[in-house]
């Protein structure tokens, strides 16, 4: 049976559309029209959600985990719980996102998060795997955040293709650091097979950064932090980032990781098209306050804040908070907001098919929020989480 969606507005996000209809059949939207163009036809199932809005389901392209998990821990039950948590925060798209540990503990981690991807999902109710970020071990000695620094290791393209043949292919995402020697080749090659290539935990020069973005370089990681800060004279890695305006870049709005003042000098350099938001969240999103994993390391959670010795280490922000904050912090819109969370990941990522838009011939993969945009409710393939 059909089933159709009727609330007070949707957002494509590019769009707005007042007293929306979406109808759905097998997982798919086949038409996105309004109740004053279109009217409910008779032997479907209408869902009327009132005063809510829709909006595509959110897509966080920079995640290690939750409700107690870490991705790396790559097991069926350990991803489930991490996913049925994003679904409760509006997230329907994600990708699960290494950080930098053990050679063999990479792979492994690797080699399962790609069965995750390529499980055959008969029903919604959890957000899907849709490839993976490989934040590590390409990164920089001068800027490794809380990566462990024993265990970083120079770009090559032999380790590349270790890690690109552990996860068969599905490498979407990586992180590197363009300053490094051997990155320029590993740049070049990533790119080649469609990898997202995102330069960040980076002491990069001006001169190397527009060096990697010349090499393929399309993105930028958790902008401001674990990253050669901006001078004056140095524009660095912050300088080319936050001004060219090929790149897109992604931030932590949480108000902890940036400033809220920062927060809206971003968006206002990279614009409605090129920012994007992601959560950077670790095992403990979704938990009490206490100890728990981020990769092989151990993180201590309090007050909202994840720290081991004194650096933050990963957030426990939600997607949703993310979208409301950027409305809290700068004065856009609830419509752009989305649009930070939806399809400019999508874009950055290049997911194909209607991805991060609420449009006919799109998987039925829908947030209905309030107006004040608190999640009421996620479809993933048209099925409610």
């Amino acid at each position: 049976m059909r089933l159709v969606l009727q609330a007070r507005e949707l957002f494509t996000p590019l769009q707005r559309v007042d007293r929306p209809l979406v109808f759905i059949e097998d997982g798919i939207v086949t038409d996105v029209t309004s109740a004053q163009a279109r009217e409910v036809p008779s032997g479907v199932q209408l869902m009327d959600l009132g005063d809510a809005l829709l909006a595509p389901g959110f897509i966080d392209m920079h995640i290690h985990g939750g409700a107690g998990h870490d991705v790396m821990e790559a097991k069926p039950e350990s991803l489930e719980a991490v996913e049925r948590l994003l679904c409760r925060h509006g997230v329907t798209t994600y990708f699960p996102t290494t950080v930098t540990a053990p050679r063999d503990a990479t792979l492994a981690a690797l080699a399962g998060l790609a069965d995750a991807i390529e499980e055959p999902r008969i029903s919604g109710g959890r957000a899907k795997p849709v490839g993976i970020h490989l934040e590590g071990p390409f990164i920089s000695h001068e800027r490794p955040g809380v990566h462990p620094p024993n265990d970083l290791v120079s770009p090559t393209l032999e380790m590349f293709e270790r890690f690109w043949q552990a996860a068969r292919g599905h490498i979407k995402v990586m992180t590197i650091a363009p300053e490094l020697t051997g990155a320029q080749e590993v740049i070049a090659e990533a790119a080649r097979r469609g990898v997202c290539v995102s330069m960040g935990h980076s002491d990069a020069n001006l001169e190397a950064a527009r060096s990697g973005v010349a090499l393929g370089v399309r993105h930028a990681t958790h902008v401001f932090n674990a990253m050669r800060p901006l001078g004056h004279r140095d524009p660095g890695i912050l300088g080319e980032t936050l001004m060219n305006e090929k790149i897109s870049a992604e931030i932590i709005a949480d108000g902890i990781h940036v400033d809220p003042l920062i927060v809206s000098l971003f968006l206002h350099l990279k614009g409605a098209e090129k920012a994007v938001l992601v959560t950077d969240a670790t095992a403990a999103t979704g938990m009490p306050d206490g100890h728990y994993r981020l990769g092989s390391l151990q993180v201590e959670v309090k007050d909202g804040k994840c720290m081991i010795g004194g650096q933050l280490a990963g957030s426990v922000l939600t997607m949703d908070q993310a979208v409301r904050n950027v409305v809290k912090f700068t004065g856009w819109n609830l419509q752009g907001a989305v649009r930070l969370a939806t399809l400019n990941p999508a874009q950055a990522t290049a997911l194909p098919d209607n991805a991060g838009m609420l449009v006919r011939g799109a998987a039925a993969n829908i947030v209905v929020l309030s107006p004040a945009g608190e999640v009421r409710k996620t479809l993933v393939g048209g099925c409610v989480a």
